[in-house]
C-alpha cells in the first residue's frame, strides 16, 4: 500500500489512516463556504457597520462611504463586518474591490471584533480612483467566532471610499486524508525522461550540465503529452505506472486540441478533428484509470477564441466539455484542471464564462499562468476574481516554472526571465507546479532564434537559472 499523506503533511490516527486505504474516488471540489455576508451589497448595506467619521449608502452597486478628514488613526474612520469565523491554523483569502475619489492609503485588517483587537491579518492599501482587486492570502493565528473584516480609513483628507465583491473564504485544502491524489502519494513525481533530463544525461561533460541538472532536471515538472505520441494510452500509462511505482504524483498535460495555438502559431497542430480528439482524450484518461495524478487539459486553448470563428469555438467547447467528463468518469483519483489562460490575457469574467461552458465544473478547476510569466501574487489575484466570477466552486493552480521576475510583458522566450517557486501544495493556490519545462522553447522567436517550440535549449536553461 502506498505511503499516505506526505505532500501535505496531513497527520492521522492509525485508524483513520486504515480509513483512508479504502478510499478510491477523489470528491469535486466544492466551494469554499463565504464568510462575508452580503459582500456585494446587493442586500443594502447591513450587516455592514460604519464608525465615527463615516456614513455609508449603496450607490450603483457599491457601498459609498463618506469619510470626514482631519482624523489623527486610521481606525478613527471605519467600516467593517463582525461575526466572522476563523479557525486558527487554517488559510483564508480576503479579496475585494476598492477604489477612491482621490489617492489615499488605508487599511484592512481581519482581527478580533472587541478587546485586545487581536489582529491576524494588516494590510495598506493604495487607492486610487479607478477601482483595483486586493487579494491578501493569509493563515489565521485566531479561532473565534468573533472575527471582524475593518477597512480603516482615517488620517485622510475627506474623501469617498468604494467597496465591493467583498470575499472571505477558507483556502486551506479541504480534502480529507485519503481521498484525493495529494494524500495518496510521497510527494510530486521527478520525470527521469524529461528533456532536461535527458539532455543532461546526453550532455554530461557540458560545463552547464550540472547547474541544470540541480536547479531544473531533479525538480518535478510536467510532462505533456499530444499528436507525438504514437500510442497515447501506452504512453500514459507507462508514465502514470513510474510515477505510481515510486508513490509519487503525476503531472500530465494534454495539449492536442485541434488548431492549438491559434494565435501565437508556434505550436500549431492537434487531433486532425473533433472525433480523432475525442477518442485520443478518452484514451488518456483511461490510461490513467483509478491512480493519482494531476492533468492540465489544453493549454491556451480558451485564450484564443479572437483568433477563431464562431463555429471553431463552439467545436472547441464540445471537445472541451468532453475532456471534462472523460477525467470526471475515467480518472477518479485524478484533480484536472482546465486552462485559463494567464492575467494579462483575457479579463476574468469573460474567462470564467469561457471555463463554464468548457466544463470547468465537471473537475477540479482550473490553471493560470501555463508556459507564461505572471509573478504568482498577480496570477493568484486573477485566478481568484476568475473562481469568483464562477460563484467559488472552483479551485486552482498556478504554472510557476519562469515567473520568479514576473513578466515584461512578452510570451515568446523573453529574456531576462527566472526560475520560480518548484512544485509545491498551497501558496497562494491549491497548487503550484512546474507546468512548462524550464529550457524548453516557446517557439522560433526571442532569445532562442531557429529553436522550435518544445525543443529544449540549455542557454534557455541557463539563463531561467540566472535570470538574464
Amino acid at each position: 500500500m502506498r505511503l499516505l499523506t506526505r505532500v501535505l503533511a496531513i497527520t492521522a490516527s492509525a485508524a483513520t489512516v486504515a480509513a483512508a486505504a479504502t478510499v478510491a474516488v477523489a470528491t469535486p471540489a466544492s466551494a469554499a463556504p463565504e464568510l462575508v455576508v452580503n459582500g456585494t451589497f446587493a442586500g443594502g448595506t447591513a450587516p455592514w457597520w460604519s464608525s465615527a467619521n463615516t456614513s455609508m449608502a449603496v450607490n450603483g452597486g457599491r457601498l459609498q462611504v463618506q469619510v470626514t478628514g482631519g482624523t489623527a488613526n486610521p481606525w478613527d474612520a471605519m467600516v467593517g463586518q463582525n461575526a466572522i469565523t476563523l479557525a486558527q491554523g487554517k488559510s483564508y483569502t480576503l479579496s475585494f474591490d476598492a477604489s477612491a475619489s482621490a489617492p489615499v492609503s488605508a487599511v484592512t485588517t481581519v482581527q478580533l471584533a472587541d478587546s485586545p483587537y487581536t489582529r491576524t491579518l494588516t494590510q495598506t492599501l493604495s487607492l486610487g480612483t479607478t477601482s483595483k482587486r486586493f487579494t491578501f492570502p493569509f493563515t489565521s493565528t485566531l479561532g473565534t467566532t468573533g472575527g471582524q473584516v475593518s477597512f480603516q480609513l482615517g488620517k485622510n483628507a475627506g474623501f469617498t471610499f468604494s467597496l465591493d465583491n467583498v470575499s472571505l473564504t477558507e483556502t486551506s485544502p479541504s480534502t480529507p486524508p485519503g481521498s484525493g491524489p495529494l494524500a495518496m502519494t510521497d510527494g510530486f513525481y521527478v520525470d527521469p525522461d524529461s528533456n532536461p533530463a535527458t539532455w543532461v544525461r546526453d550532455h554530461s561533460s557540458d560545463s552547464r550540465a550540472a547547474r541544470i541538472r540541480s536547479a531544473i532536471a531533479d525538480k518535478p515538472m510536467a510532462r505533456w503529452f499530444g499528436n507525438w505520441n504514437s500510442d497515447i494510452g501506452s504512453a500514459v500509462s507507462s508514465y502514470v505506472t513510474a510515477a505510481d511505482t515510486a508513490d509519487k504524483l503525476p503531472v500530465l498535460v494534454a495539449y492536442n486540441i485541434p488548431g492549438r495555438d491559434a494565435c501565437g502559431g508556434h505550436s500549431g497542430g492537434g487531433a486532425g478533428s473533433e472525433a480523432a480528439y475525442k477518442t485520443w482524450i478518452s484514451a488518456f484518461a483511461s490510461a490513467i484509470g483509478d491512480r493519482p495524478a494531476v492533468v492540465v487539459i489544453e493549454p491556451d486553448s480558451l485564450g484564443d477564441f479572437n483568433c477563431m470563428s464562431d463555429a471553431a469555438v463552439q467545436e472547441r467547447n464540445r471537445m472541451l466539455t468532453y475532456a471534462t467528463q472523460q477525467f470526471r468518469d475515467k480518472a477518479t483519483n485524478t484533480w484536472a484542471y482546465l486552462d485559463g489562460g494567464n492575467s494579462g490575457w483575457v479579463a476574468a469574467g469573460t474567462m470564467a464564462t469561457r471555463l463554464a461552458a468548457a466544463g470547468v465544473r465537471n473537475i477540479r478547476g482550473f490553471s493560470v499562468n501555463v508556459s507564461n510569466y505572471y509573478t504568482t501574487s498577480e496570477s493568484a489575484t486573477h485566478a481568484n476574481a476568475v473562481n469568483s466570477a464562477l460563484g467559488g466552486t472552483a479551485t486552482f493552480v498556478i504554472d510557476t516554472s519562469r515567473n520568479g521576475n514576473g513578466s515584461n510583458g512578452e510570451w515568446c522566450n523573453p529574456a531576462g526571465r527566472k526560475l520560480g517557486v518548484p512544485a509545491q501544495a498551497g501558496g497562494a493556490a491549491e497548487m503550484l507546479l512546474w507546468v512548462k519545462v524550464p529550457g524548453d522553447s516557446d517557439g522560433n522567436c526571442g532569445i532562442a532564434p531557429g529553436v522550435p517550440a518544445g525543443q529544449f535549449s540549455p542557454d534557455i536553461a541557463v539563463r531561467l537559472i540566472d535570470g538574464t
